[in-house]
């Protein structure tokens, strides 16, 4: 590692340091860390923000102006500062300590945000950073969008949104976090696969609530609320949203085909004859694969009596549900309703948001962020890399975006194994610092092609 890398890795580690997490319940939530990482930066990058437009938005959401020769069709880098919580006991390392564990290539941080977003963000900076020291003009102007609140309500990102069309930006590509560079997603398909969400399923929750008179214990009545609502989820849970194959997860077998090992490769190449046993088959290959064919509906929370000898008045459950491009808000709910078939529990809409628009998997944008990939994110070994399309399993704050942009992705340039995928909003996240370092040279190749 020179001396630049060493420097770039050591200002990573300081700003994981910082415990940025947010809480679903904002009064929990600690804004002291919030401003010492927005106050961190401009000591921590000079040039660029000497260099570029900055302002604060929404409290502690960052929007960044890198004016360039044109100001049309800009492209604008996203990331998030803010990370989840953690349990602290769960974790082998400190999970703000950013201690770097191993030696050579299998060296990697351990933090919380290593991955889930501050990785992304440091690496944007980083390569603004250097380009500007080069005496770097952009072709077109970049925007970065650094959203404080990504993990719970969004309300950065929006409201950089509702600035940028206050001004009347168009942009012509966004990138924000996603997809990585991955082996194995894909039965069949050893090559290095850089997954590029064009899209992502729709988030809404379902409040299931039963209630009863209450009482004592221990004279219940023949057919409690918390039966009910019992008997409610195992509906839920026994008829799940039927299976069928989307256009980019289409696309993204059809993108792969010719890497497939046999019979693989005539599978996802023959699409039109294969497509309905493959939806089929796809959810007992593991949760990742169920998610990319059908909407998905899960229990998350249940609430019951105060004490473990009062019947409950009220019993309710939170069923968070993912819409498959399709699918909307309004279809999911009246499906529940269906399932459920019961009129004593009531059904209600918590909160949700449809499927985002689908962005285009040909065209210049595209092909920009391709470019980039394989330029600065060579496969091992020199084994051929893909840039394939799919559907983003996850909600990230690129879903606004869809309303001033056609060409809206999501793709974090790291090269991730299965167990450091798994570690996200988990314990022992990390990330190799050598991966890191790459995904630096990813923004650079991707900010020099606009």
């Amino acid at each position: 590692m020179d001396e630049r890398d060493a420097a770039a890795v050591e200002r990573f580690r300081e700003l994981l340091r910082i415990p940025t997490v947010s809480h679903a319940d904002e009064t929990l939530i600690d804004e002291g860390p919030f401003d010492a990482f927005v106050a961190a930066l401009p000591r921590l990058y000079p040039r660029t923000h000497a260099a570029l437009e900055r302002e604060i938005v929404d409290g502690h959401s960052l929007l960044y102006r890198w004016a360039g020769a044109d100001a049309a069709d800009p492209l604008v880098l996203m990331a998030h500062l803010d990370v989840v919580p953690v349990v602290s006991d769960e974790w082998e390392h400190g999970p703000f300590d950013a201690e770097i564990v191993g030696d050579g290539a299998e060296a990697a941080i351990h933090a919380r945000g290593a991955i889930d977003d501050k990785g992304a963000l440091v690496a944007i900076l980083e390569a603004v950073e250097q380009l500007v020291a080069d005496g770097y003009t952009p072709a077109r102007d970049v925007y970065l969008s650094f959203g404080h609140n990504e993990e719970t309500a969004g309300g950065g990102a929006r409201a950089i949104v509702a600035a940028l069309t206050a001004r009347g930006v168009r942009p012509g590509l966004v990138l924000d976090e996603g997809g990585a560079v991955v082996e194995g997603a894909v039965p069949g398909v050893h090559a290095p696969t850089a997954m590029v969400g064009v899209a992502e399923r729709g988030v809404m929750t379902v409040l299931l609530t039963a209630r009863e008179n209450g009482g004592h214990a221990s004279t219940p009545p023949a057919f409690p609320a918390t039966a009910r609502l019992a008997r409610a989820i195992s509906r839920i849970h026994r008829r799940p949203f039927p299976v069928r194959i989307a256009p980019p997860v289409r696309a993204l077998f059809a993108t792969v085909a010719p890497h497939a090992d046999p019979p693989y490769r005539w599978v996802f190449g023959n699409l039109g004859l294969t497509g309905p046993l493959l939806a089929r088959v796809f959810p007992r290959l593991g949760a990742e694969m169920n998610a990319l064919v059908r909407t998905t509906a899960v229990v998350t929370e249940l609430a019951g009596a105060p004490g473990e000898n009062v019947l409950a008045t009220t019993a309710r459950a939170s069923v968070n549900i993912r819409l498959l491009t399709g699918d909307t808000v309004a279809s999911a709910a009246a499906r529940i309703r269906r399932i459920v078939a019961d009129p004593a529990v009531e059904v209600e809409v918590r909160h949700g948001s449809d499927p985002s628009p689908v962005s285009p998997w040909r065209g210049e944008p595209w092909r920009r962020l391709a470019t980039a990939v394989a330029a600065a994110l060579p496969a091992p070994g020199g084994a051929q890399i893909i840039t394939a399309p799919y559907i983003q399993l996850g909600a990230s704050d690129s879903r606004w975006f869809t309303a001033i942009s056609d060409h809206v992705y999501r793709f974090t340039p790291f090269h991730l194994t299965r167990a450091e995928r798994d570690a996200l909003h988990s314990h022992n996240e990390r990330i190799r610092v050598a991966v890191w370092l790459r995904g630096i040279g990813f923004y650079r190749a991707l900010i020099t092609a606009s």
